[in-house]
């Protein structure tokens, strides 16, 4: 009986969301696919160039790099030295631009230059973790799967529907209470709610809409 009704709030959750959101900038994810459909390759890139950034950083230097490059093929032959520059100031750009022509030659060697559609061989990438393959699969390919980033599992944990340590226990937990038809939305609607309202420190809670639903687990501070 728990199961059901953790099942009915959340979905309550998720509709008052999508009628808050609206007017909210998109995750970075969503503006590369209105911009350039569902690409997986383009995702794939993305994603990794927003771990540790912010939107407002990785979405200006995803869409430098696409100006040069929107394959695998187009990628290797770029200098390592011109990725950093377009990629530049990402967190970890160094790195980072070192793994996308690691990633790229992976992709041509063993996948036909194409990225994979499985889970498994996703993670066999170089640099690829769980947060990373979900949203290729569901944002790329269109295949349910959550995406728990720092937001899904702060606010996941913050109102209740889970209890858990690390993201992929949230991930387990929500697949129990969320019918697949909303896997792939989670993500977006939870990373625009973290970004503008539930913030780590001291969230909005006196501007949200789901506020009477939440039983603000872990915030100490809200405004």
């Amino acid at each position: 009986m728990a199961v059901i009704n953790q099942t009915d709030r959340a979905i309550k959750i998720i509709a008052i969301l999508r009628q808050a959101s609206k007017n909210m900038v998109r995750p970075a994810t969503v503006s590369l696919i209105e911009r350039y459909g569902r690409n997986p390759y383009l995702i794939l890139v993305g994603c990794l160039l927003s771990l540790r950034t912010k939107d407002s950083v990785s979405l200006p230097a995803a869409l430098r790099l696409f100006e040069l490059a929107t394959t695998p093929q187009d990628m290797i032959v770029i200098p390592l030295n011109t990725i950093m520059d377009l990629i530049y100031p990402v967190g970890f750009y160094r790195k980072k631009a070192a793994l996308l022509l690691a990633i790229s030659q992976e992709l041509i060697q063993n996948f036909g230059g194409n990225v994979p559609d499985t889970r498994e061989e996703l993670l066999s990438l170089p640099g690829v973790g769980h947060k990373t393959a979900n949203l290729v699969l569901s944002q790329g390919f269109n295949i349910p799967a959550i995406c728990v980033d720092t937001h899904v599992h702060r606010i996941a944990n913050r109102l209740g529907l889970v209890q858990s340590i690390t993201p992929q226990e949230t991930e387990e937990q929500l697949k129990k209470i969320l019918p697949q038809k909303y896997w792939s939305e989670f993500n977006t609607l939870l990373v625009m709610w973290g970004q503008n309202i539930c913030t780590p420190r001291s969230p909005r809670c006196s501007a949200c809409p789901i506020a009477p639903l939440c039983p603000k687990k872990g915030a100490t501070h809200s405004r």
